[in-house]
């Protein structure tokens, strides 16, 4: 199925590493043009190097978006290159406190994560939404997660954080939508990766005196499918999400997680 998203201008936020990456290079993979955008300028360039080699224009821009101005400066850079930007994929995002309950999880670790997934979204999409808004046309996808949908023990400012998120993209496309421009949120499950086997993993295998590839068959057996989610898995609902194939859709929350938010 060809996706029409060949020459679209797609600004990807958190692109250095894992699924960021992943969703970068498979959006090159259609042929977009693409800005990417991250803290770590290293890493950046590297991912966009990888673009390159496929044949696709690339431009790097470090940005915290927690900060107003620098999501502005993103938005504008973007023009500045490519003259408008079709598509919007907030990726950056943290995990915050793991194992912590409520009441052990201290005020600027909630402030941090909260800041962070869902200030950084606001940031961003309130930097594109005007010239999609003059255009008439514009695809927003956020990446939030499935204890977005569901509470979390252990995870209840990272969960806060999704849910908000998920507040944001769908106040938004009611109100974007009559500019014909598509809000909407793909929630990922656990996503195998660095930061699942050695931060998500590590903490339960240390908790629970298992080893860590015990700690990822537990967290498999979650699912319907019994299998954990891979960062191409949740690329390809960006994609989808991106595309006009989905113009219908807006306003919705895609688990991409083996069936686990419906459990």
């Amino acid at each position: 199925m060809n996706l029409h998203l060949k020459d679209k201008v797609v600004v990807i936020t958190g692109a250095a590493k894992g699924m960021g990456r992943a969703i970068s290079l498979s959006f090159a993979d259609e042929g977009a043009r693409l800005v990417l955008t991250a803290r770590d300028r290293d890493a950046l360039e590297a991912v966009a190097a990888e673009a390159r080699d496929k044949g696709v224009d690339v431009i790097v821009q470090t940005c915290d978006v927690t900060q107003t101005d620098e999501a502005q400066a993103l938005a504008a850079a973007a023009l500045d290159a490519f003259g408008q930007i079709d598509v919007l994929v907030n990726v950056a995002g943290g995990s915050g406190p793991i194992g912590k309950t409520g009441w052990e999880t201290t005020q600027p670790e909630f402030d941090d994560i909260v800041q962070l997934n869902m200030t950084g979204p606001f940031n961003t999409m309130r930097a594109v939404l005007p010239g999609m808004i003059e255009r008439k046309s514009g695809k927003i996808v956020n990446v939030g997660g499935t204890f977005g949908m569901r509470g979390r023990a252990g995870r209840m400012a990272y969960s806060a954080s999704k849910w908000g998120l998920r507040g944001i993209t769908k106040s938004m496309a009611i109100e974007a939508g009559p500019h014909g421009i598509n809000v909407n949120c793909v929630a990922p499950g656990m996503v195998d990766g660095d930061r699942f086997r050695k931060k998500v993993c590590a903490n339960m295998a240390t908790a629970l005196g298992i080893t860590i590839e015990e700690a990822m068959r537990r967290h498999a057996e979650d699912y319907a499918l019994k299998r954990v989610s891979t960062d191409t898995d949740v690329a390809q609902a960006c994609l989808f999400l991106a595309s006009d194939v989905s113009r219908q859709i807006t306003g919705v929350d895609l688990p991409v997680d083996g069936g686990f938010a419906m459990l």
